[in-house]
């Protein structure tokens, strides 16, 4: 278990330690692609998931053979 080595800052009886480079910068480079990821799935969906236009609305049937 943890033991109350090094500096961090105490709060009713809980030492919080100041988190070493590496979790700081690839916490922030995750967020950085979850941030890209949900923008990107915004562009593709939002006006589906706003209720601007139906999924199937845009879609050129052309050339996939269902004979409609």
């Amino acid at each position: 278990m943890a033991g109350g080595h090094g500096e961090g800052i105490a709060y009713k009886g809980l030492t919080m330690h100041k988190p070493k480079r590496w979790h700081t910068v690839t916490g922030k480079g995750l967020c950085a692609v979850m941030w890209f990821w949900v923008l990107y799935r915004a562009k593709q969906d939002g006006p589906v998931v706003l209720g601007w236009r139906h999924p199937w609305e845009g879609h050129d049937d052309h050339g996939h053979g269902h004979g409609h």
